[in-house]
């Protein structure tokens, strides 16, 4: 693969592990694993994804999030607890996928990958907390299930066709920035009304 394929590849794990780890994980284990999916050399990092371990931890992370992330509050509870776990996992994700005798790219890499997932993981966390404000229990459940959808549609094609990678992550970026600009958007009345009733009872 090329530069632009790897760093493709690099960012569409970080950004997808921002909302979806455990998904990622599993996926690329199990790929690794049963050869379901032809993985290019450059992923030879990757196999320690495809360790029973690994993949029945995350099995069960999935399972739980999975079910966590479809209940009003409870998935919003559970983004919380994964504010660090997120863009660690996303920042060693990416750090697999690049040449491991290039120490330079690995570092920007590392950092690039952590503050993809970061973003990724604040967008959905903030997007979460507005439809938990909304009357209608169903936009979690159509939420999730569309997440879940994305998520494994664009696993499938970073992992099987990585040429196809970059044009992925920048699809996933401009999701990104879009969702945090709408939760930014909806979320600062709320949070000027806060601050303004905190300063009439102080």
């Amino acid at each position: 693969m090329g530069a632009v394929e790897v760093i493709g590849v690099a960012t569409s794990l970080s950004l997808l592990a921002g909302w979806r780890l455990y998904a990622c994980v599993f996926a690329c284990g199990l790929a690794m694993r049963f050869g379901v999916l032809p993985l290019p050399e450059n992923f030879h990092a990757l196999d320690a994804l495809a360790s029973w371990w690994v993949i029945g931890a995350a099995a069960v992370g999935l399972i739980a999030e999975f079910f966590a992330d479809k209940v009003a509050w409870v998935d919003s509870i559970w983004d919380t607890i994964h504010t660090l776990v997120r863009p660690v996992g996303g920042a060693m994700l990416a750090l697999a996928v690049v040449d491991p005798s290039n120490t330079s790219l690995q570092i920007v890499t590392l950092l690039l990958g952590g503050g993809a997932a970061l973003a990724s993981h604040a967008a959905k966390a903030g997007g979460r907390a507005m439809i938990n404000l909304s009357p209608e229990p169903v936009s979690n459940i159509v939420t999730s299930t569309t997440e879940d959808g994305v998520t494994a549609g664009a696993l499938y094609v970073v992992l099987a066709h990585p040429q196809e990678a970059a044009m992925v992550a920048a699809l996933l970026l401009a999701g990104v920035v879009l969702l945090a600009w709408w939760s930014w958007r909806k979320l600062r009345p709320l949070w000027k009304r806060w601050n303004d009733w905190g300063d009439r009872n102080l």
